[in-house]
């Protein structure tokens, strides 16, 4: 499953493969720990390499969310996975929640988790696993649905999938962008940077070509960067491509990125509706603006 020559990935840009190709493993690793351990995952999923733990927890929560649906709830998986050191990755617990609502083709307003404000990172994880499994052809029909509040969310997942499909490549991207529908165009950006941050791949001249790029995008490819390297951060683990991502494109710390997304969430973290995600969303692209 996570093979990019068996999933019709582009499978030309070797280094970059490796990467990204480690990264889906480890999803599937700790989709596998949580099958087997899912009323404590956490001391499993603490033995793997601290850079891949987020990909592992993320993984784990889409079983979560699967044995939560399955179970009406009573396992209480999502929340034992949230709980204690899965604090560290909640946000990827709130993507990986998402993934679930691919295979298990149920109702995605009503799916979403009870957590205010972070509970919308699931539509993320949707859309990553739409263009995950269906390559750019679904891509293109998700950008077709909008735009609404909610395709927006899920859009940005699939511009997240779409570094994985282009193994990272500048130049692949930035087309696979130009064909899609311009209103999407911004959302895909937005997924673009949270990937190249998070997942890295992009080395300092890279960097410098997305920003250019993404043209009036430039926002959205900054607010999904510093969405990447706050998560990093709250993880305690940073990897290397993500402090230099960090430093080329904002000239701070990951600690400084952090604290301004926290800044920045400021009276929303209780806001249960959409709306407070969006708001939190389109000041962080003001800052991206400012720095970038």
């Amino acid at each position: 499953m996570a093979d990019f020559d068996r999933r019709g990935f582009r499978t030309d840009r070797p280094h970059q493969r490796e990467l990204l190709e480690r990264h889906a493993r480890y999803f599937l690793t700790g989709f596998n720990i949580a099958v087997r351990h899912w009323r404590n995952p956490h001391s499993t999923l603490a033995e793997l390499p601290p850079e891949e733990r987020g990909f592992a927890y993320e993984g784990a929560a889409m079983h979560a969310a699967l044995r939560d649906m399955f179970s009406f709830g009573r396992a209480r998986a999502f929340a034992r996975l949230s709980a204690g050191r899965g604090n560290r990755y909640i946000h990827l617990i709130h993507v990986g929640y998402g993934w679930a609502l691919a295979p298990a083709r149920l109702s995605l307003p009503t799916l979403v988790p009870d957590t205010p404000l972070l509970r919308w990172l699931a539509l993320d994880g949707a859309g990553f696993a739409d263009t995950f499994f269906g390559g750019l052809a679904t891509l293109y029909r998700c950008c077709q649905r909008g735009p609404t509040p909610r395709s927006s969310v899920r859009i940005a997942g699939c511009g997240r999938a779409l570094w994985f499909v282009q193994s990272g490549d500048v130049a692949g991207v930035t087309r696979a962008i130009a064909q899609a529908p311009e209103p999407a165009r911004p959302d895909l950006w937005s997924g673009i940077g949270l990937a190249m941050c998070y997942a890295g791949g992009a080395d300092e001249e890279a960097l410098e070509e997305l920003v250019r790029a993404s043209g009036p995008a430039r926002g959205h490819l900054g607010q999904g960067a510093l969405f990447a390297i706050a998560a990093r951060f709250r993880s305690g683990i940073v990897p290397e491509y993500t402090e230099k991502a960090c430093r080329k494109l904002f000239s701070v710390t990951p600690e400084e990125v952090s604290k301004w997304t926290d800044d920045a969430a400021s009276g929303l973290f209780e806001v249960a509706e959409l709306s407070g995600y969006t708001e939190w969303k389109s000041r962080l692209r003001v800052v991206a603006v400012q720095k970038l």
